[in-house]
């Protein structure tokens, strides 16, 4: 009766059907790797965001990066600016996600005549972008910041590749590695994501970035549980297909061999 499955249709069919089952089955565990990942990431910004906040000089130091747990812990320094030395890291993300400016990087250098990169924050971009942009002046004197601890920015980890002959202090990374072949004195590892300044500075100031997202899971889950229905979905519809297939010809044999109410083996 079902000899027909030994077609070379149906042999196909079956065949397509045996590799789109495991294939989707990894389908649906990579999109559930994914999901983990993102709730390990997420746990791990908020135990962050909420440990309590210490010098920065406990996080990091000279030619010492700041552990990868410590990611968005809030820190604190104190010291004065070095607008000498300030770049501004191109084609980045405003507060909104969407509009395309820079980020406003600025040694603050501390007691010990060392400095720590501090982002200020976020500036819409010029028409001309060869040229070093409009950048509010941070706080005169001595300052106290509070911020996020970040790692050095690298292509590996970003993706942004470090494109060579920028226009003058201009970057696409912010790395202190980097910053402090042209800064002349000791860089800490890392660099501070503003939060706030003590005392608050008067006038137009870059945009603070906000804090990082901890509470979206995005849609790996839900992919998940479609690849595993789709692998579900290829086995019931094989036999729904088959069984369909069998009738046909059960039917068109009958009808050939002038008995309707006769059911025939195929030939």
């Amino acid at each position: 009766m079902y000899r027909f499955l030994l077609s070379r249709q149906w042999v196909i069919l079956t065949l397509l059907g045996l590799v789109l089952i495991p294939t989707m089955i990894k389908l649906g565990f990579w999109q559930l790797h994914r999901h983990e990942s993102r709730v390990a990431r997420n746990e791990a910004v908020a135990a962050s965001l909420a440990a309590p906040t210490v010098p920065v000089t406990e996080l990091t130091g000279k030619g010492r990066e700041p552990a990868e747990e410590d990611k968005f812990r809030t820190v604190t320094a104190r010291g004065t600016y070095d607008t000498a030395h300030e770049v501004v890291v191109r084609h980045r993300t405003g507060p909104d996600r969407d509009t395309i400016g820079y980020f406003v990087v600025t040694p603050l250098v501390l007691d010990d005549g060392s400095a720590i990169l501090v982002n200020r924050g976020w500036i819409r971009a010029d028409r001309d972008l060869t040229a070093f942009p409009e950048v509010p002046a941070p706080p005169k004197g001595r300052v106290g910041v509070v911020g996020r601890m970040m790692p050095d920015e690298t292509t590996e980890a970003s993706g942004i590749k470090d494109t060579k002959g920028l226009p003058d202090r201009q970057v696409m990374l912010i790395n202190s590695h980097k910053q402090a072949k042209e800064v002349d004195r000791p860089l800490l590892g890392g660099f501070i994501q503003l939060v706030r300044t003590s005392p608050e500075p008067a006038g137009k100031q870059p945009a603070v970035l906000p804090e990082p997202d901890h509470s979206g899971i995005g849609p790996h889950m839900a992919y998940a549980v479609q690849w595993w229905l789709f692998t579900a979905a290829v086995p019931v519809g094989w036999v729904v297909l088959v069984r369909r297939e069998a009738k046909e010809r059960r039917t068109a044999a009958a009808a050939g061999a002038g008995q309707p109410d006769v059911v025939a083996e195929p030939v």
